[in-house]
């Protein structure tokens, strides 16, 4: 396949995509191509060598706004007919709040992670605040003994405060890229066989 071929079957894949859209990957992947041309390969090489045109379309697809995603899977092909558009006003109720039900339980899935992220950093803060308040209290210490005892509990609160952060960093960064993953699931919904 050549550029021409392979940009043309492109744009073909992605028909129910905004022109822009479209436009937009079409001028990567020549440049891709192009690129690969300068470096020496032959153009049929060159975009066998950018990988299959299904896999490339997928991709494209998933890292599209879920937005663009779900106007290319509603939007109809033609014009609406007559029946379509009173199905489509009588159905409201039904399609509307299970739709909004949709993007509410997205949205809540996102809420609780990043709460779940939020509140392990303010343990970590709390543990290293509750140290140093402690080293201050030192001040008000009635004896020795309770004054050791006090800057003695403040380093471990500290200590477990400072190791807890790079435990809770190495946990936010995977809890994040849980949520892109489930971001992806839920574009690899909109994308049917038709568009792809």
């Amino acid at each position: 396949m050549n550029k021409t071929e392979f940009l043309l079957s492109l744009e073909k894949k992605l028909v129910a995509l905004p022109p822009k859209e479209i436009e937009v990957t079409q001028g990567f992947y020549a440049e891709m191509i192009d690129d690969r041309i300068e470096d020496g390969m032959g153009e049929e090489e060159a975009v066998a060598a950018i990988g299959d045109i299904d896999t490339i379309v997928q991709n494209t697809l998933l890292e599209l706004p879920l937005p663009t995603l779900m106007k290319a899977k509603i939007q109809p092909k033609a014009g609406l007919k007559l029946w379509e558009i009173v199905l489509m006003v009588l159905g409201f109720p039904l399609w509307f709040p299970l739709l909004a039900a949709f993007f509410i339980v997205i949205l809540a899935v996102y809420v609780s992670v990043w709460a779940v992220i939020i509140s392990l950093y303010a343990s970590v803060a709390a543990f290293v605040l509750s140290g140093v308040a402690g080293i201050f209290s030192l001040l008000f210490a009635q004896s020795f003994p309770a004054g050791l005892l006090m800057f003695g509990l403040s380093l471990i609160c500290i200590g477990i405060g400072v190791l807890a952060f790079f435990g809770v960093t190495k946990l936010s960064v995977w809890l994040i890229s849980l949520t892109r993953r489930f971001l992806r699931w839920v574009k690899s919904l909109f994308i049917k066989k038709e568009i792809v």
